[in-house]
């Protein structure tokens, strides 16, 4: 049965009996299969993560296992990170190939290849600019920092990183999300006047050659759509309605959101931050959903509020149901794999030395 049958069968079967084919198709697979669940899964496919936390955690745990078949249940460039640090022997899978991610989408190869060239036009960018990629990012971009000296950052070690690229040369080319880019600069002390934003669709970015210049950090113009979605007045509102509340705000935020927030981290910060808060401190948290749904699980004893009035979800990291990940499960027993995310090996070589940078100095 090819895959896409297999998936219209599945949608035609209970939900309970999916989970319970997922149960038995784990435990046949045993040690030939590790599970890996993202922070942002919904929980009926987190429960059977056999590893969980954020995207570099996971791939790096991934990389420490001789598992010769990793599912990763997120999204596609957390799959492609998998990859790159694996073992050539460890096929990474993703089981819905359509799990995307909004912020990875706004900056492309091609874009900053553009970008770095009209750059060229006034500097030398392989002399003076350092290209920094969030991890929330394609493999190709990963690919470009490596080849041209550039590194990859995580929401976590943000800082470093800029401290580690203004090191080596004087200006910084931040991409794709502007919003870590910028809350982790202002957080540094760096002024506005040595900020730019890069639009690419504008020539040059929407910039003056004075402007470019000058500029010490080159911000990409792009967004994560959920955590866009948080306003400064939901913290205000949320302030007035509960007493002694805590704001707590991903850097993926507007300078805005977190301007307005009692902390700012990573989402593996968060978590730590609620686990050793005083039994009874509430907290209002501005990121995705379904991780603060499952912190307020976890901890019933703190009140926990989800800062926005509308709902935030993930929607490319709700594609992965109990549905793909059986059907993921049963092309590994069949020897049929579906669904494989393999990145070029030239690609996966740069990619790699850019990761490898950032894990140098974290």
């Amino acid at each position: 049965m090819n895959a896409q049958a297999l998936l219209t069968q599945l949608y035609d079967t209970p939900e309970t009996d999916i989970l319970e084919q997922i149960t038995a198709l784990k435990a046949e697979l045993g040690d030939q299969v590790l599970i890996l669940g993202h922070h942002y899964q919904r929980e009926e496919v987190f429960a059977f993560a056999d590893v969980t936390g954020d995207s570099l955690k996971l791939s790096q745990q991934a990389a420490e296992t001789d598992a010769p078949n990793i599912i990763f249940c997120g999204v596609h460039f957390m799959a492609e990170t998998a990859d790159i640090l694996t073992a050539d022997h460890q096929t990474v899978l993703l089981p819905d190939l359509a799990a995307g991610c909004s912020m990875a989408d706004m900056a492309d190869d091609e874009q900053v290849v553009r970008c770095w060239n009209e750059l060229s036009q006034l500097i030398n960018p392989d002399e003076c600019v350092t290209p920094v990629t969030y991890i929330n990012s394609t493999a190709a971009l990963k690919s470009f920092c490596g080849e041209h000296g550039g590194i990859v950052c995580t929401s976590g070690n943000a800082q470093k990183t800029l401290e580690w690229s203004w090191s080596n040369r004087e200006k910084i080319l931040f991409f794709p999300d502007q919003h870590l880019g910028e809350n982790t600069a202002v957080a540094m002390g760096v002024p506005d006047s040595d900020m730019i934003v890069w639009d690419p669709f504008q020539p040059m970015g929407g910039n003056s050659p004075e402007a470019i210049e000058k500029a010490k950090l080159i911000l990409w113009k792009g967004f994560c759509s959920v955590h866009q979605l948080f306003k400064p007045e939901h913290a205000e509102t949320m302030r007035r309605n509960h007493k002694g509340i805590e704001i707590l705000a991903h850097p993926e935020c507007s300078r805005e959101v977190c301007e307005t927030a009692d902390f700012i981290g990573s989402t593996e910060m968060i978590i730590k931050h609620v686990s050793e808060a005083e039994s009874g401190q509430s907290f209002a948290i501005a990121t995705e959903l379904n991780l603060v749904n499952r912190l307020r699980i976890e901890f019933p004893d703190k009140p926990i509020w989800f800062l926005s009035p509308m709902v935030c979800m993930c929607s490319t990291m709700f594609r992965t149901d109990p549905q793909h990940l059986c059907a993921a499960l049963t092309s590994i027993r069949d020897g049929q794999i579906s669904n494989q995310i393999k990145v070029p090996h030239e690609q996966k070589r740069w990619a790699k030395l850019a990761l490898e940078r950032m894990l140098n100095i974290a």
